[in-house]
């Protein structure tokens, strides 16, 4: 589990891909002794599993499943990406609640920027949209991030200077792909409420059927 609120940007100083997997190395700008093989890391908003590591650099292994639900594998070596290790049950919880497991893709349609404040508006895959919600929480690249506007499958987001200089956000291009991760307290809600009847298959909405039977419209 992680906060969303990026530790550094790491640099890839290498990859090689072997047997359906991306092995990728990170250099980063922190010391990384604490740290130990088999802990997890949340590298561009993918929760992914050290396999070596020295005092500031870590390798990981990246599946196909990974590479096919998430922009890891259009990565080269060189490029940045922010770099997040698991959240300890003794740390503050700055940001959200985010899983490193990627709902889906955005792309960037627009950037404007007011004085040093910068506002991004993104399309959102269907998977991820559906869960979006004015001042909820969206995990953009592993960064927690406050929603503004959400449209049916666009949204925006404001992002203060610290934000875009502490993280890969700042690179970002019109037409670029970002990963995704909603709020996953949204993802149990709907699931509770399917379960309870509440809401259709897909999360639909109420039905007249459903009010019907309640009683709170007539057949």
């Amino acid at each position: 589990m992680f906060t969303g609120m990026v530790e550094c940007v790491g640099e890839i100083t290498a990859l090689r891909r072997r047997e359906g997997l991306m092995e990728m190395t990170v250099g980063v700008p922190v010391d990384l002794s604490g740290s130990r093989v088999g802990d997890s890391f949340c590298m561009q908003g993918a929760c992914l599993t050290a396999v070596h590591l020295a005092q500031r650099s870590v390798r990981v292994e990246v599946s196909q499943e990974t590479l096919q639900r998430t922009t890891l594998g259009t990565l080269a070596t060189g490029a940045r990406v922010n770099v997040e290790r698991a959240l300890r049950l003794s740390d503050p919880l700055g940001g959200h609640l985010v899983t490193g497991h990627v709902d889906g893709s955005g792309r960037l349609l627009q950037v404007d920027r007011d004085g040093r404040n910068t506002a991004m508006k993104f399309h959102a895959d269907p998977a991820v949209a559906r869960y979006l919600v004015e001042k909820g929480s969206i995990c953009i690249d592993g960064v927690s991030l406050t929603l503004g506007v959400c449209d049916r499958e666009t949204f925006r987001v404001y992002l203060i200077p610290h934000t875009m200089n502490r993280t890969t956000l700042q690179g970002l291009r019109v037409g670029d792909r970002v990963n995704l991760e909603a709020d996953i307290i949204g993802k149990y809600v709907e699931k509770f409420l399917e379960n309870r009847g509440v809401l259709g298959a897909g999360g639909r909405g109420v039905s007249r059927a459903f009010l019907a039977r309640h009683g709170f419209t007539s057949t």
